[in-house]
């Protein structure tokens, strides 16, 4: 078990991170393409993938062992601002570190040759280290971005109602079963017994996609506080085949988009009703920001049965996803819902190579499958 210490201080300054992060699911990913389940959430995903993939699951796999322990300098803080920035900060990372980390790997001295390089600090090695990592997540992980992105907002709005309902002590109170509030320690179902005094440097939670089963941190406990967690997963799982849907476009000429000029709002919300009907269009609209069913029905004026009934259908279509919090079902939009709703633009789709995610500032930066 892994015991997290929250002081007064720390508890004011959890927060969740706001974008998926590159190079975590990249990591993480790495772990469920080698994993042989039969399963609906990363089956046809990793069917696809193994198919995108030329040599870099060959190169990777002595660095992330199936289980346990991967060294801490992969997944560098600026992962949450994108793939390019977290490329750069992997690049900077001194030779001293490199040597250090990669030491602590379990077949250290059976390590390929560029591998114990790197230890060494040799540049070449790092570029080949960055150009494979770069190649593995535009094969394995892009793709999926807008789907992965979803997930984590869905999870950020679990945790932010939570939040707002019940301060830090709802928050951390909210999080999956794997972990548990008691108050002043978090306590996380871990693969081996270890303690993180947070000092007041407070702690990032980071729902991830790829994350399966137990959280993962830092094995290093003087980095940035860190916690990334499995979030929810719809069951149809993930696969371009069935989510790289047809373009949406806008109801107002090719490239507009809703927002974009005078009345071009209302336009779509009214070519939407006419598509989808008036309640169900008032539906999708309410779930823009996140509701229960209970405040769906509210805002809609209809009752509870006939919100969830709407929602249902619009979670079938693709529209909606939904995440069990508790007694009730938080709803949100999917990339489509969102596309459908702001009326989109000509040749927009949902999936495909994710669009340049604008800068964040970030403070900084175990196991999936057990990271010691």
């Amino acid at each position: 078990m892994l015991r997290v210490h929250f002081s007064e201080l720390d508890l004011a300054r959890v927060r969740v991170a706001v974008r998926p992060d590159a190079l975590w699911e990249t990591v993480l990913s790495f772990h469920r393409l080698r994993e042989n389940r039969a399963e609906t959430v990363y089956g046809k995903w990793r069917s696809e993938a193994r198919n995108r993939l030329n040599g870099e699951a060959r190169l990777l796999a002595p660095l992330i062992p199936s289980r346990g322990y991967f060294p801490d300098f992969l997944t560098p803080a600026e992962g949450v601002i994108g793939c390019d920035a977290a490329m750069s900060a992997l690049r900077a990372i001194p030779g001293e570190r490199l040597n250090a980390e990669l030491s602590g790997l379990p077949a250290a001295r059976a390590l390929p040759g560029w591998i114990r390089d790197l230890a060494q600090g040799e540049r070449k090695s790092l570029d080949r280290l960055i150009s494979t990592l770069r190649a593995y997540h535009q094969a394995a992980v892009a793709p999926y971005w807008p789907h992965i992105q979803a997930r984590i907002e869905a999870d950020r709005v679990a945790r932010g109602r939570a939040l707002l309902d019940g301060g830090a002590d709802g928050l951390l109170a909210s999080l999956p079963p794997t972990m548990r509030w008691r108050a002043p320690v978090l306590e996380v179902d871990y693969p081996v017994d270890r303690e993180l005094w947070l000092r007041g440097r407070g702690l990032l939670l980071l729902p991830s996609f790829f994350c399966r089963g137990t959280p993962v941190t830092f094995r290093n406990p003087d980095l940035t506080p860190v916690l990334v967690y499995p979030v929810e997963h719809a069951r149809c799982g993930l696969s371009l085949r069935t989510g790289q849907l047809p373009a949406v476009a806008s109801g107002s000429g090719a490239g507009a988009r809703a927002g974009s000029g005078s009345g071009s709002g209302a336009g779509s919300a009214r070519t939407l009703g006419k598509l989808v009907g008036q309640t169900r269009s008032a539906v999708l609209l309410e779930v823009g920001g996140g509701c229960t069913t209970s405040e769906l029905a509210r805002r809609v004026g209809v009752s509870l049965a006939s919100a969830s009934q709407h929602a249902s259908v619009l979670r079938e279509a693709g529209l909606v996803h939904t995440l069990r919090q508790g007694g009730a079902v938080l709803h949100t939009l999917t990339p489509l819902g969102a596309a459908l709703l702001r009326g989109g633009a000509a040749g927009e789709r949902v999936f495909g190579p994710p669009a340049p995610l604008p800068p964040v500032v970030t403070s900084g930066r175990g196991p999936s499958a057990g990271r010691g």
